[in-house]
């Protein structure tokens, strides 16, 4: 078995293009075909069960136990598989604040696995500090080694199984270089809360003339996270992973992992450009063989099509990769329904209801297999799959990082205004913009509140730049009734999800949910 240790991206890009991995298209990204993955095979997810572990962790449907026998045969077959086969190792740190990085050691088959490694997390800066790495978790990656749940316990052939015992996660049978993120992710999800560190899925901004004025941005997929959170008038310090220390904000990650279906170059600009450049990755984004040219609207392969690149492929984004203190943490929603304001005010107990529950409407193009009608969905601190602990572990440590800060929470639905999808009209990305920067400047804080009958927030009655019927679902509604029975359906909706988080949640969080009588 031949390793070939932290070779740069020049050298894998030529490695996967001799081995056939993929290809350069026009501007010099490298386009790589995941075959049947295409997104995270969630249902394949495996935590080892052990004894040091299992009382922290939040067991079910995201957290399926996996028996530790079955683990060192899996992990025994996997080597002997390796036997005589190239591999190669990147050295990378989960974590850009240095008292609280994770040092990784990424063993992949694929060289633009390695590429994608060495694009999304954050290397070591000198070949001193090449020299003096020590991994203190491994993670490998071989697509086309196959589980076999005859014997192996899996569900089927792929499989993503960690063990926090053995500092090693073992990823087969899939292509999606998303599981080598993700997993991560989920490594630092377990470790750092034990630390008093938050693990959020969120991005982050900052003002440039104040380093402790930074914003949280926590939605889930169609929201606008990415787009809201990269604002021309703020510095960019990373579009998805976070931690909150008693530092400040810090980014997990090294790179960015956009979804590009549909990208234009008028509204995204800057991560449009990547798209052509050389040390991009490309994931199942389809292209004229002869000309070499992408085609972001064909969503043949998936819809999920994806780039990889470097965080300062990006502008204005933070070298550092870290900052501050927040000054406001904005909940992102997309509600499909109509009935939830653009923008309200939330105490502390009701943010960490709202960031306990995760509430979004999926709607058809976000999501593969959803029809044209939205559906309803909750994802525990908005991002349920990746989170170890009990959600009220992370919600705790946001509560106490909220009152020791002085944090101002926001609710923002970026969703449908005048009447549910299909009636109503989404609200324009340019009032979601003035009332984002009304609520950052502190503008927002100068204007009269209304309090909502339901979910109890406080909800402006004005704000520069946008008109007043945005601001108030209802008055924009034909149909008061109907209004008032949507919004009444979607509270309801909302207790009935909150019910399997009320063993180990204060009462006084479950108090702050939407008052509807059954």
């Amino acid at each position: 078995m031949g390793c070939k240790f932290n070779i740069t991206t020049e050298a894998l890009v030529e490695e996967a293009v001799f081995r056939n991995e993929g290809s350069l298209v026009a501007g010099g990204a490298f386009d790589a075909n995941t075959g049947k993955h295409t997104a995270r095979s969630a249902n394949d997810k495996f935590v080892v069960r052990h004894v040091d572990s299992e009382n922290n962790i939040w067991w079910g449907v995201y957290n399926r136990p996996f028996a530790g026998e079955k683990f060192e045969v899996m992990v025994d077959r996997m080597l002997g598989f390796l036997q005589g086969r190239d591999v190669f190792v990147q050295d990378v740190y989960g974590g850009a604040d240095a008292a609280y990085r994770l040092p990784v050691r990424i063993v992949t088959e694929l060289a633009w696995h390695s590429h994608f490694a060495r694009n999304m997390f954050i290397l070591p800066q000198s070949l001193e500090e090449y020299k003096r790495f020590v991994p203190e978790f491994t993670i490998l990656a071989m697509p086309s080694f196959k589980g076999a749940p005859a014997v192996d316990g899996t569900v089927s052939d792929t499989f993503i199984c960690l063990s926090f015992e053995k500092k090693l996660a073992i990823i087969g049978n899939t292509a999606y270089a998303g599981e080598i993120k993700k997993s991560v992710f989920t490594i630092l999800n377990y470790l750092l809360p034990l630390e008093g560190v938050l693990s959020m899925h969120c991005s982050a901004n900052v003002n440039p003339d104040n380093e402790d004025d930074v914003a949280l941005f926590f939605g889930l997929s169609g929201t606008g996270k990415t787009t809201l959170s990269a604002d021309p008038t703020r510095r960019l310090i990373g579009d998805d992973e976070h931690g909150w220390s008693d530092n400040g904000i810090f980014n997990f990650e090294g790179g960015c992992y956009a979804k590009v279906i549909g990208l234009s170059e008028s509204a995204e600009p800057e991560i449009y450009a990547t798209t052509k450049r050389f040390g991009t990755i490309l994931e199942n984004v389809p292209f004229d063989p002869i000309t070499r040219q992408i085609d972001l609207d064909d969503d043949s392969l998936t819809e999920n099509t994806r780039a990889s690149y470097p965080l300062e492929f990006i502008a204005n984004a933070m070298p550092e990769k870290k900052a501050g203190h927040p000054k406001n943490v904005i909940l992102l929603t997309c509600d499909a329904s109509g009935v939830m304001p653009p923008i309200a005010k939330l105490t502390p107990n009701q943010a960490l209801y709202q960031f306990i529950s995760g509430y979004t409407s999926k709607i058809a193009g976000t999501e593969v297999g959803l029809g044209k009608e939205p559906e309803i969905t909750f994802s525990a601190c908005f991002g349920g799959p990746f989170m170890v602990h009990h959600p009220y572990k992370y919600a705790e440590l946001l509560k106490n990082k909220i009152e020791r800060y002085g944090v101002t929470c926001w609710l923002v639905n970026t969703g449908w205004v005048g009447g549910p999808y299909g009636v109503g009209k989404r609200i324009s990305i340019k009032y979601t913009r003035a009332l984002l920067n009304a609520a950052l400047t502190g503008k927002l804080s100068q204007v009269k509140f209304t309090t909502d009958p339901i979910f109890g927030f406080e909800v402006p009655t004005e704000c520069p730049n946008v008109p007043a019927e945005v601001l108030n679902p209802s008055t924009s509604w034909h149909d008061q009734k109907e209004y008032d029975r949507r919004y009444k359906d979607l509270a309801m909706r909302f207790a009935q999800n909150f019910a399997k988080f009320e063993d180990g949640t204060p009462q006084d969080v479950i108090d702050a949910g939407p008052k509807v009588s059954k």
